[in-house]
């Protein structure tokens, strides 16, 4: 914020100048706009000096509030591909929410998932005297964190690492919701798998060949809920290089040719199963009334199709929030903290069809 010199620049308005609008000690103003209660101020007078803050349009010196306190008033989220893509950016909004209530200014970065610009980029953070990292991920995997973090408070947001705070979706229990969802239809056979990996592969290539916790997570959770009710699934259909739309379609087109009829497909995200829908109505089967199909993510492709596509939803913002706020305290946590996976109806679940 700045104020007229009276030759057409600008300069800062200091804390001086506020003092004397006031009335009052420059420590007394200092006191009053930082809050303290350690000096006998009266209300009235910390609002006269407020007002005069306004008036003059004063801000303080960051510098000298670093200097003074040790703490910038800014954190870093340094992710791969979170800001440039539109997957997983809500993470960061979500962030941002618990970090504006701090006051504290939030700097983004992506590396996209190379090493050395990762390297650069968080040695330019913490030359800025940032107060500390969330190391993100667009999708939930296992991370190398580099050491250069260590140098600041740190926790991992949507991304595991052994002892070190970290947020991530409850990926497991999702699984066993979207079982769940089925099993309460009335499915028991027929279930299959859409999105599993072929041997060898770990991920696309696009993403670096990283390997998604939630592919083993989803699985187990999905294995285990149905084992409870008794049943279990009667396969997996593999997808060929990544969880998208045309790998989704070509991997139910594949399950289809072989000769199986499945009641429902449980596909590995949203994607997938929009490439599913595709694929069923080619064989002229319909949704749900052939086949139910539930998916994950609760991504904006559950709108994209009719009827509309029945998923479990990934919290992206409250995964941010809760991140933002276990910086903000100093949370030693070194177990991960899992967050809960809502179903988000749709219309493409239905009672098992008839079969002859």
């Amino acid at each position: 914020m700045a104020s007229s010199d009276g030759q057409g620049g600008s300069r800062r308005v200091t804390l001086t100048e506020v003092a004397r609008r006031a009335g009052v000690s420059r420590s007394a103003a200092s006191f009053a706009l930082n809050g303290r209660t350690d000096l006998r101020i009266s209300e009235e007078t910390s609002a006269r000096v407020r007002r005069a803050a306004e008036e003059l349009g004063y801000s303080p010196n960051t510098t000298a509030r670093t200097l003074r306190t040790g703490k910038s008033g800014t954190v870093a989220l340094i992710s791969d591909f979170i800001g440039t893509t539109s997957f997983a950016n809500a993470m960061v909004r979500g962030a941002l929410q618990t970090l504006r209530d701090a006051d504290t200014l939030l700097y983004t970065v992506d590396t996209q998932g190379d090493p050395d610009v990762e390297a650069k980029l968080l040695q330019n953070l913490l030359d800025r005297d940032v107060d500390g990292f969330l190391y993100a991920s667009m999708f939930t995997r296992q991370v190398d964190v580099p050491p250069l973090t260590r140098n600041a408070p740190l926790v991992l947001l949507n991304c595991a690492s052994p002892d070190i705070p970290a947020v991530i979706p409850d990926e497991r229990g999702a699984g066993e919701t979207a079982a769940a969802a089925l099993l309460d239809a009335g499915h028991r056979d027929a279930i299959w798998f859409v999105g599993s990996f072929p041997p060898g592969f770990t991920g696309a290539a696009v993403w670096n060949g990283w390997s998604p916790l939630a592919l083993t997570e989803r699985l187990d959770g999905i294995q285990a809920r149905l084992a409870a009710a008794g049943t279990a699934l009667a396969g997996t259909a593999p997808i060929e290089t990544d969880w998208d739309v045309e790998n989704g379609r070509a991997a139910v087109t594949r399950l289809l040719g072989s000769g199986a009829r499945p009641s429902a497909l449980i596909c590995a995200n949203d994607a997938l199963a929009v490439g599913a829908y595709h694929a069923l109505s080619v064989a002229a089967l319909q949704v749900p009334e052939d086949v139910s199909v539930i998916g994950f993510d609760g991504s904006a492709l559950t709108q994209a199709v009719l009827p509309r596509l029945t998923s479990v939803a990934l919290p992206y913002e409250e995964l941010g929030r809760i991140a933002a706020g276990m910086l903000l305290q100093g949370d030693p946590a070194s177990r991960p903290h899992r967050v809960p996976m809502p179903l988000v109806p749709g219309a493409s679940i239905a009672s098992p069809a008839p079969r002859d």
